[in-house]
């Protein structure tokens, strides 16, 4: 398969994401993919619920990015914010650590609405994406309650409550997927992994502790990839021992693991055929990588052109392993 071919007809990608640093990589991927074509099976383990209302954050911060609709310069949210609600809030003595925008709050309530009602996550996420014409399919990991929590001296906090109202201060000792082993894949995301025009997986930059392994955690996600019978490549979220966004080297220092992409990719071992990480990392991992193509490459998606470029490399990268993974599933 060319790379020509795999950016045209009626192949499609699925992709695994978190929220800001993977909605930039699936942006690219939309907008250099043919109509249609890109399938995201989104993080849910950030899921909470606040003020009554369930929260998705890397749900709709894909939704936002890929409909054109996001805040860019501070990475989350909608554009053109307004904060009615949370100054009202704040003078009722309300909780004012997690914003939510008038615009934004819109989401929370018919999520929660039509959750309350019986009807799926993946039903409801749907019909959002198409309202605010997306333009690719956003699937939730799983349609039942899985929520990560940190280990920490101060006992078990969820995510949020670590991330935004403690600004991710706390030392972690571990990472709890709770919920994940009575999680099922949701029909939707089998029928996007194992469609006959699926022609490449990819792991987006994102943490690979709180973004990744979470969808990785429910049960039969892994081997539902690996039977796709098709080119996984994933990208590495660390530069030079730096996160490109996020507390991604903060937590795995506080595992025990150096921050690298060798650490990254050492936790998708035996899953991808394929890492892309910055030129000066790909020097590093020379001697670890083997059975996995290694490609050096600038991963660091500033501009829109950035995340363009990257997500053509990606594309060209599968297209370049798609006879390898055929073989190894006996496939002609």
């Amino acid at each position: 398969m060319s790379p020509t071919a795999m950016a045209s007809g009626d192949l499609t990608v699925v992709a695994l994401s978190g929220g800001i640093g993977g909605a930039k990589l699936a942006l690219g991927l939309k907008r250099v993919l043919p109509p249609g074509a890109l399938s995201v099976i989104a993080n849910t383990g950030d899921d909470f619920e606040h003020l009554g209302l369930t929260v998705s954050p890397d749900i709709d911060t894909l939704v936002y990015t890929l409909a054109g609709l996001s805040n860019t310069a501070q990475g989350w949210g909608r554009a053109d914010e307004t904060w009615t609600f949370m100054s009202a809030l704040a003078a009722l003595g309300g909780p004012g650590w997690f914003q939510l925008g008038d615009g934004d709050l819109a989401m929370h309530v018919m999520r929660t609405h039509r959750l309350a009602a019986g009807e799926t996550l993946t039903a409801i996420t749907e019909d959002l994406a198409q309202s605010l014409d997306v333009g690719a399919a956003i699937l939730p990991m799983t349609d039942q309650p899985v929520r990560t929590k940190l280990v920490t001296a101060h006992g078990l906090l969820d995510f949020q409550d670590y991330f935004v109202r403690q600004r991710a201060e706390p030392a972690i000792a571990g990472v709890r997927y709770a919920g994940a082993e009575a999680a099922e894949v949701t029909a939707a995301v089998r029928a996007v992994l194992s469609d006959p025009a699926l022609a490449a997986i990819v792991i987006a930059p994102s943490n690979p502790l709180i973004s990744i392994e979470p969808i990785l955690a429910v049960p039969d996600m892994r081997d539902a990839i690996r039977r796709a019978g098709v080119p996984v490549v994933a990208v590495s979220p660390i530069i030079a021992g730096q996160a490109v966004k996020g507390p991604t080297a903060k937590m795995m220092q506080e595992l025990g693991q150096e921050p690298t992409a060798a650490n990254v990719l050492e936790r998708y071992r035996g899953l991808v055929d394929a890492f892309i990480a910055d030129p000066t990392d790909i020097r590093d991992l020379e001697g670890q990588g083997e059975g996995v193509t290694l490609i050096g490459a600038n991963v660091m998606m500033r501009t829109l052109e950035d995340r363009d470029r990257l997500a053509r490399l990606v594309i060209e990268t599968a297209a370049s392993l798609v006879d390898g993974a055929a073989s190894r599933t006996g496939e002609p």
